[in-house]
């Protein structure tokens, strides 16, 4: 039997979007089971495949994997053939580098822009904490680039997990009109082109989940 991927809303839940949309782009089965978020009885649900009481939770027989990078990580060990992860060692330290970083970080960005894959595209004043975190993935996204990007549009060419963790900020980027570059545009593009991103953006479309406190 394929794994599961428990996720929560798609309209809201970058979280669950990371490990999601690198089974997708893979071509990896899974099932997918969504909990809907911040309802009465959601983490009790959750709780049923996530000791964390969060999403996401990837569901593969005895094993349980929760946390985003986590999951990306056991996906990588169990598809060895898959390139999941650059070959290249230094390369693969260097996207798991910026994959961890992502994971724990650019908390004033993620506060002042909340995800919400439905939002019309509209501009947002950033604070300079904020605008502090976009430089910084500029830079991080430019290094990534200029140093293992030849080949193909993404951070090491071909699309990888450290790709996927960064998917969310750049809907984030996308949806509140934040000023970057033209090469950081080009790299949020290629990842908002991705059929998987796309198949991921029209289910979020039909949901009919709505929590008003993202939906500014």
């Amino acid at each position: 039997m394929p794994p599961v991927l428990v996720i929560g809303n798609k309209a809201y839940s970058s979280w669950s979007l990371r490990p999601w949309i690198l089974l997708a782009a893979f071509g990896i089965p899974f099932e997918e089971k969504i909990v809907p978020l911040y309802a009465a009885d959601s983490k009790k649900k959750i709780l049923k495949h996530s000791p964390s009481g969060r999403v996401p939770a990837l569901i593969d027989g005895d094993a349980a994997v929760f946390e985003s990078l986590a999951i990306v990580e056991y996906i990588a060990e169990k598809y060895p053939k898959k390139a999941i992860w650059p070959a290249n060692r230094a390369a693969r330290a260097h996207a798991r580098s910026l994959a961890a970083e992502m994971h724990a970080g650019f908390a004033s960005l993620r506060s002042e822009c909340p995800t919400n894959f439905r939002r019309a595209v509209g501009r947002r004043e950033l604070t300079p904490p904020a605008a502090a975190d976009v430089a910084r993935l500029e830079a991080a996204w430019a290094f990534a680039r200029k140093k293992w990007g030849r080949g193909g549009p993404f951070l090491f060419g071909k699309f990888c997990a450290a790709d996927a963790m960064f998917a969310p900020v750049a809907t984030r980027i996308h949806a509140y009109d934040i000023d970057v570059s033209a090469a950081s545009r080009a790299y949020v593009d290629a990842l908002l082109g991705l059929p998987a991103y796309q198949a991921w953006i029209k289910d979020a479309a039909k949901e009919k989940w709505r929590i008003e406190a993202f939906e500014t």
